[in-house]
């Protein structure tokens, strides 16, 4: 019996992608482990035709090559059917807050699709185990599943491979609750604003800047006193999740 409480489906994801740059770089494989509150599971896996080449190195991780997904459906065809899978879904994966989540969500704005992430849980297994371990994602399935991971770097098996560490996390620790919102509090680094972390909140739960020069700094501030700022990142290779929200942002200082 799973310790896992559920009040709706929890959909473990795992990408393989073109590269790790959120912005630019592309899907080429995903799964999608979706664990219902009655326990049962149902597994999606899909090829994408990411419609750039594939880099070499790439390749190399993965074992995907650009012949394996030249006819494949592209993102933009395939999106409908992954919103109708990941439907009132919560979402959990390893090192899914920091990547699989942020590019997802790039691929469905880049399709235009509207993809729903502020009503969602995220959990982040990784996080959950550094907090506890500090290991990798084959060293946290030898050391909570005592399982050799086989098929790494394949979609499809670091999905389920992720799904089997959590069980065996809340079964391990006795602190862990096993309920969505306790888990994705647990799991999440910071109070990150936008996906990719650029955008956090201080102390005082006020919005600033995460990288660059302003770092720290409010970016309701930034934008008043440098308005070039806000033109620089919405031309920069910032993902259009990210131009979202500091959109948002702006046009909520000019509100006040």
């Amino acid at each position: 019996m799973s310790k896992l409480k559920l009040n709706r489906a929890v959909a473990f994801i795992d990408l393989e992608t073109t590269g790790i740059n959120i912005a630019s770089d592309r899907i080429v494989e995903i799964s999608i482990v979706k664990l219902l509150p009655d326990d049962s599971t149902h597994t999606e896996t899909f090829r994408i035709n990411p419609t750039i080449p594939i880099p070499a190195e790439a390749s190399a991780i993965h074992g995907i090559f650009d012949k394996d997904v030249k006819d494949c459906q592209t993102f933009k065809q395939l999106a409908p059917a992954l919103l109708k899978i990941l439907d009132q879904c919560d979402l959990a994966g390893y090192n899914s807050n920091k990547f699989d989540v942020p590019l997802l969500v790039e691929e469905f704005l880049r399709a235009e699709v509207d993809f729903d992430i502020e009503n969602r849980k995220l959990i982040d297994v990784q996080n959950i185990f550094h907090k506890m371990e500090q290991r990798t994602l084959a060293a946290a399935y030898k050391f909570y599943c005592h399982k050799d991971l086989t098929g790494a770097h394949g979609a499809e098996a670091d999905a389920k491979a992720t799904y089997e560490i959590l069980q065996a996390q809340l079964e391990k620790y006795d602190s862990l609750e096993g309920n969505v919102a306790f888990l994705q509090k647990f799991s999440s680094n910071n109070d990150s604003v936008d996906l990719a972390g650029r955008i956090v909140r201080d102390k005082k739960g006020i919005e600033v800047f995460n990288f660059g020069k302003h770092k720290g700094k409010p970016v309701a501030e930034i934008f008043k006193s440098e308005p070039s700022y806000y033109n620089w990142m919405m031309d920069g290779d910032f993902p259009l999740s990210t131009k979202r929200v500091i959109t948002k942002l702006r046009l909520k200082a000019f509100n006040k």
